[in-house]
């Protein structure tokens, strides 16, 4: 018993505390939180109830701490402040790693450097505001960075974006990943997000792809509407006003015009649904949440995402790993996830329906321009974007923020 109470001592423990818990930020801490649990660290999730957060972290091995929080700001943070450090304190972590705006502002309030503190705000919070909130927004970001270690981000255009804003942080950058075993075509068509078979999903070979894009349409109900050979354009993301959704809407007329026969599916759901579905143009699907959306990558000729403001966005690079291309928007780390010389092509202005619909309509109408931009997206998130990298990385920034040296067999670990 007094060995284990050591031994638990002595492991390191990281407390991620997290108010999203669905969409890129529960999937990034979800993958965060398995890769540290295989390597031998003690996690705990703090997070409210409901989403998938919670199941997935204790699926992949971590505890799971209920943190009653809501999105929106209000009188309520001061019970969500304490409530976190109540939390760090029967937590007992060696360091917290807060994401996005709501756990960074409890986080820090509560804790006041006392904990070393990562703070990853997965785009900044001021960028969704106006006027007087977003300048109490900035202010409250420069006021906090003397309690953070790091503030950690996605990609450099997220902290180039807090530097002019004043925020003068010790900064670390380490972009976002994706499993790929996990998001490639042909588990997709597996239906359960598991790999179809090493070799095979790792060839990326013509034939296998076209069979893969076909079974998840067949697997799809909510596509049975849909003409099985139609071109098909799949936008993954939270129905609000970040993902700029209505944008593509707007476009989507203009791209019928031209490939009349396209369709256009909305994966996800949000406070902005009804709104959206009010006056949308014909061929547009709205599929609610999905918890297999490699299948819907799979299933798609071209993805988008028309953010307008981002840190870098999950969900192009798992479209990339299965090898489709996308079209995104001029926003956050967009140009650093895409591969080099496909910007003139997949890289559009944010709120601009014109250029995404020019963008989007020039890939529906070249076949063989999509698969050699699809094939070279694969290839290039899986060089540069595995999750395995980035958890490592973000591993590696624990220890130096606590000066713990690297385990001393971490080279043949690895």
């Amino acid at each position: 018993m007094l060995s284990q109470r050591k031994e638990r001592k002595n492991r390191l423990t990281v407390l991620h505390l997290a108010q999203p818990v669905e969409g890129g930020v529960a999937r990034v801490v979800t993958d965060l939180v398995g890769a540290q649990v295989r390597d031998g660290v003690r996690v705990v999730v703090g997070c409210p109830a409901g989403g998938s957060l919670a199941g997935r972290a204790m699926a992949a091995g971590a505890d799971v701490e209920h943190w009653a929080a809501v999105r929106e700001l209000g009188p309520q943070v001061a019970a969500e402040t304490v409530r976190a450090h109540q939390l760090v304190r029967r937590v007992r972590p060696h360091i917290v790693h807060a994401h996005s705006a709501k756990a960074g502002l409890a986080a820090r309030l509560a804790l006041r450097g006392r904990v070393p503190t990562v703070y990853q705000p997965h785009a900044w919070s001021f960028e969704a505001v106006h006027g007087g909130t977003a300048l109490l927004a900035c202010a409250w970001e420069r006021s906090a960075a003397r309690w953070t270690d790091r503030l950690l981000c996605v990609s450099e255009a997220e902290r180039r974006t807090g530097e002019q804003a004043r925020i003068d942080g010790r900064w670390a950058v380490v972009p976002n990943g994706v499993d790929l075993g996990r998001f490639t075509a042909l588990a997709g068509a597996s239906g359960t997000g598991e790999p179809v078979g090493s070799a095979a999903s790792s060839a990326g070979g013509e034939e296998d792809d076209d069979d893969a894009r076909a079974a998840c349409r067949a697997a799809l109900p909510q596509l049975r509407a849909v003409p099985p050979d139609a071109p098909l354009v799949v936008c993954v993301g939270r129905l609000c006003p970040q993902k700029g959704q209505r944008s593509l809407l707007r476009a989507w007329s203009r791209v019928t015009e031209h490939v009349p026969g396209a369709w256009l599916v909305l994966v996800g759901d949000g406070p902005d649904r009804a709104a959206l579905e009010d006056g949308a143009p014909e061929q547009v699907l709205f599929a609610g949440a999905s918890d297999v959306v490699s299948r819907w990558y799979a299933a798609a000729d071209l993805t988008v995402l028309p953010s307008r403001w981002e840190g870098m966005a999950l969900t192009p690079l798992e479209a990339m790993a299965c090898g489709r291309p996308v079209v995104v928007t001029d926003v956050g780390g967009a140009r650093e996830c895409l591969p080099p010389g496909q910007e003139d092509l997949c890289l559009v202005p944010p709120d601009d329906p014109e250029a995404l619909a020019a963008s989007v309509t020039r890939l529906l109408r070249d076949d063989e321009l999509r698969a050699h931009l699809g094939e070279a997206a694969r290839k290039h998130v899986r060089a540069e974007f595995d999750v395995r990298q980035t958890a490592a990385a973000v591993l590696d920034l624990y220890r130096e923020v606590l000066g713990a040296p690297a385990p001393a067999d971490s080279e043949q670990q690895a």
